[in-house]
């Protein structure tokens, strides 16, 4: 696969990454380089006496570099790629080295594993049995963290500050031990509360309510819908079968990849990729786990491009999160529908937590925002005068400012209920990530 300059930057995790990846896109940067149809290869001389030994698997966009970077991709495996986007023919060694055949060879037995693995017989008796204990485990879990969450109540949430991080974080491991991997990442996100910030306590108690929802619809599960049902289940941390899900029919349609956002896990990339299908008009999130050290995301995903495929949701009462059942990379551009105002982005807000009130964040594209500064904070305004505020995590308000210039664009934005963070807009027709 040969990508284009444009798209070999879209895949640097952030800004700093892209810009020390042009830095080393010069030929005088590489000790040695090569290609073949299978990989991308390099020798990159860094501060040490060894230069790193950077290599992509052309196929599937996966990286591999011995430098000690947490990034992912890290410089120089953009370096590289942005090198050969520019430069093809300069790539002259054909002949793989031994430590770049290594890992092709390696993840082509990994997926012929997972071939394999697919085709076993499952052992139905055996698979119900371990999923009976797991839920008995995450029942007595979650009771136990109802019982934690009703002394927080109960002593009051102004003793919360002098607590530390230890107080949170053992209730979190212990919520991994009962195999509720959610519940642990919700706990550890009130451990992660700055409680400087004037107005702390409104934010800790709505997250200390989702959790408390979560567990006492757990515990009435059986009296509730089936799609919130598996609602439930996926906020808890139980997984779905995902050659089940590329079983059903999905919506085929031309997506457009909105933005990827990335984070952090304990040894995992985390990368969330928003989509939009145009002629659907139906938004989409794709999941992607990456272990840190062990290669890049199964299916490469580009923002700001478009792509025909055929998307499968997860049982959902509001049905976001989904995977690609196929793909077909596709140069087209497509129209799309946004939202007119903020109060049409409210009234869908209200119809989506009246029907699952412990969801997550969702993507919209609104027409006509442009960005305001009130009482020292940065909004977004509509046509109709409505503000909304934009995340205190946004970076590239300067971007969006230069790309605006004081007038109103067509945005692509991520949030819920009263904060959004811009991801893209369109700027003379054409759409820029921010």
């Amino acid at each position: 696969m040969h990508l284009s300059e444009e798209q070999v930057l879209a895949l640097a995790p952030d800004e700093s990454s892209k810009k020390s990846g042009k830095d080393l896109s010069n030929p005088s940067k590489w000790v040695s380089k090569g290609a073949s149809d299978a990989a991308l290869w390099g020798e990159c001389q860094g501060s040490g006496s060894k230069p790193y030994q950077t290599q992509v698997d052309r196929a599937n966009i996966a990286f591999k570099c011995s430098c000690p970077s947490r990034k992912f991709p890290c410089k120089h495996g953009i370096g590289l790629l942005l090198l050969h986007a520019r430069q093809a023919a300069s790539f002259t060694d054909t002949d793989m080295p031994a430590w770049v055949s290594e890992w092709i060879n390696k993840r082509t037995e990994k997926q012929e594993k997972q071939v394999e693995k697919k085709e076993k017989p499952v052992d139905e008796a055996a698979q119900a049995k371990r999923q009976q204990a797991r839920q008995s485990k995450v029942s007595d879990g979650a009771e136990e963290l109802l019982l934690w969450i009703k002394d927080i109540v109960r002593n009051g949430l102004l003793a919360m500050p002098d607590k530390g991080a230890a107080y949170f974080e053992g209730m979190a491991r212990r919520m991994v031990d009962a195999q509720a991997p959610g519940l642990a990442n919700m706990v550890r996100s009130l451990g992660d509360t700055n409680f400087y910030r004037e107005g702390w306590q409104s934010d800790f108690l709505d997250q200390l309510l989702r959790i408390y929802l979560i567990i006492t619809g757990y515990k009435n599960n059986e009296q509730l819908p089936e799609a919130l049902q598996q609602d439930l289940r996926l906020f808890l941390g139980f997984t779905q079968n995902q050659e089940a899900l590329k079983e059903q029919k999905g919506i085929t349609d031309t997506w457009l990849i909105m933005g990827k956002q990335t984070s952090e896990e304990d040894t995992l990339t985390v990368e969330r990729n928003w989509l939009y299908g145009i002629n659907s008009n139906s938004y989409a999130l794709i999941l992607q786990f990456i272990v840190r050290g062990q290669g890049s995301s199964a299916i490469p995903l580009t923002p700001g491009l478009f792509i025909e495929a055929e998307l499968v949701f997860y049982p959902s009462t509001i049905p976001l999160r989904a995977i690609i059942k196929k793909q077909i990379n596709s140069s087209a551009t497509a129209t799309y529908q946004g939202f007119a105002s903020w109060q049409a982005v409210v009234t869908a807000e209200s119809q989506y937590s009246s029907q699952l009130p412990f969801r997550n964040e969702r993507p919209y594209i609104i027409e006509q925002l442009r960005p305001v500064q009130y009482n020292q904070q940065w909004w977004l305004q509509d046509s109709t005068n409505h503000m909304m505020p934009i995340d205190s995590g946004f970076r590239n308000i300067w971007k969006l400012l230069s790309l605006s210039g004081g007038f109103p664009l067509n945005m692509a934005v991520v949030g819920k209920e009263k904060s959004f963070m811009p991801i893209g807009v369109w700027h003379h027709q054409n759409y820029k990530l921010l």
